[in-house]
């Protein structure tokens, strides 16, 4: 296993287009850490609140056959610090679409992964997009306004959030060991002080009809545990016209289900 700085995939030149983007970074940014594994054709992993390798631990065996190439997002060890941030993500995700990789995303890493796959999407191979809070999307769904309301709650206010909110929240966003009661388990409270301040997945506007209109080969997966999410996922289809996946059993993180990786193998095999 060895970890490179985002830059290891380079600049890729299309005709006279440069995809880079790295001007648009302020100069102070330092580079995010890509984790890759396996042979093969790439497939980008992007995770959202949880670790780079509690989302995607699962998915190890597909490095028989692909290249891994895991990114850390900013405030995720061993990249550096930083809040979540959607349009950040972008800048970082860019160059590595130089290799024209399979892209699949979780979460909030979903966010950023769809802007940067709109902006150069000639270089998106295929796009996975597990659970999304891309509220956009659904914006007049009552059930999608309570679950943005629940998690703003959490963003604005971290640990000093409403305590049956923060709790409700981070049991569907599927934290482990979380309670009506008693203290949160450490490393849950490390991931709520870490996204406190981040900025509000609703006001994310990936160019979808972008994508649509590329006709990349798509999947949106979700694990059937909250409507709201699933109605995202359904609009995101819609807008998309992608491949719908539910499989349930394992909340939030989906492609930790047998399941899905047979499911996504798939998916990756009919477009390489």
């Amino acid at each position: 296993m060895k970890w490179y700085p985002s830059s290891h995939a380079g600049g890729y030149r299309l005709g006279n287009r440069d995809t880079r983007r790295m001007d648009q970074r302020p100069n102070s940014m330092t580079e995010i850490a890509v984790t890759r594994e396996g042979s093969g054709p790439e497939l980008l992993l992007v995770h959202g609140g949880a670790s780079a390798r509690a989302t995607w631990h699962a998915l190890e065996r597909l490095s028989a056959r692909w290249t891994l190439v895991i990114v850390h997002r900013r405030g995720y060890s061993p990249s550096p610090a930083g809040r979540h941030d959607f349009q950040l993500d972008a800048l970082d995700l860019e160059p590595l679409l130089a290799s024209r990789p399979h892209v699949i995303a979780h979460s909030y890493g979903a966010l950023g992964t769809l802007i940067a796959a709109a902006r150069s999407p000639e270089l998106v191979r295929s796009l996975t997009v597990i659970e999304p809070p891309l509220f956009s999307v659904a914006r007049d769904d009552d059930e999608v306004a309570r679950l943005e309301r629940m998690g703003n709650e959490v963003l604005l206010r971290g640990l000093d959030a409403e305590p049956a909110t923060l709790r409700a929240f981070l049991r569907l966003a599927g934290s482990p060991g979380v309670h009506d009661d008693g203290p949160l388990p450490a490393k849950v409270a490390h991931s709520v002080r870490r996204a406190h301040g981040g900025v509000l997945p609703g006001s994310a506007q990936p160019d979808l009809e972008t994508l649509r209109v590329a006709r990349i080969r798509s999947l949106i997966a979700s694990g059937g545990h909250s409507v709201a999410l699933e109605r995202i996922c359904d609009a995101l289809a819609s807008r998309l016209s992608a491949e719908r996946f539910v499989v349930t059993g394992a909340g939030h993180f989906v492609q930790s289900t047998p399941e899905f990786s047979e499911r996504l193998a798939r998916h990756l095999a009919a477009t390489d």
